[in-house]
């Protein structure tokens, strides 16, 4: 029988995003600049993978946060400018993700993950998770950030083929390449989000109900 892949984001997905990527915001600026810094972020990061598509991830954090910070009138000291890189291999994964992906494998389920991250974060952030994944891609070794196809296009050149399912908390960074691919994608809609443009395959609140899920899409 053919192996079932599924592949993972993993930030926002996987691992507490908002809650790391903010608590390190807070400690450098304050916590009632949370909610506007944490938005904007989320603007401002893609628009530097999309100009610096082959620099690495913590690269990619470090002028982000030097970006967001000039933007609101901030300053961050030299010994600050790596705040969130040296941060984030804390950041701790959502309760129901080692359980949902334990049970995935015991359901005869490759996992790998498709990040836009440098490979001694991914590794951090696995063994967070304290799950096998049988592969991991990262932006900084392929010179490739989602939305861009090249996470997915180095998986088959791996694999040999695209995976079967594709799970992901980002409408931007994830939905929208699995639909010009015509990949199934299950979107973890942790923010109780509204979709306007892109629609996933099938939608879900966490991972609690994952395994039953991609059974029902790619039954074994």
């Amino acid at each position: 029988m053919t192996d079932r892949w599924a592949t993972f984001d993993c930030y926002g997905t996987l691992i507490d995003w908002n809650s790391g990527l903010g608590n390190e915001l807070v400690r450098l600026f304050g916590e009632e600049r949370r909610p506007r810094l944490l938005a904007r972020y989320h603007e401002i990061e893609p628009l530097v993978e999309a100009a610096y598509r082959t620099i690495s991830y913590r690269d990619v954090l470090e002028r982000t946060l030097g970006r967001l910070a000039a933007e609101e009138g901030l300053s961050v000291p030299d010994d600050e400018r790596d705040a969130l890189g040296r941060s984030l291999p804390s950041w701790h994964c959502f309760e129901e993700v080692p359980p949902a992906l334990e049970e995935l494998r015991r359901r005869g389920w490759r996992l790998a993950i498709l990040s836009n991250t440098d490979r001694d974060f991914i590794d951090a952030s696995i063994e967070r998770i304290g799950v096998a994944f049988d592969l991991a891609i990262v932006a900084s070794e392929i010179g490739s950030y989602k939305p861009a196809h090249g996470h997915w296009r180095a998986f088959e050149r791996d694999v040999g083929r695209l995976p079967d399912a594709h799970v992901a908390a980002s409408l931007f960074h994830d939905v929208a390449p699995c639909n010009a691919l015509g990949l199934p994608c299950v979107w973890i809609n942790r923010l109780a989000e509204r979709p306007t443009t892109e629609w996933p395959t099938r939608e879900l609140p966490n991972l609690t109900d994952l395994p039953g899920t991609l059974d029902e899409l790619v039954p074994g």
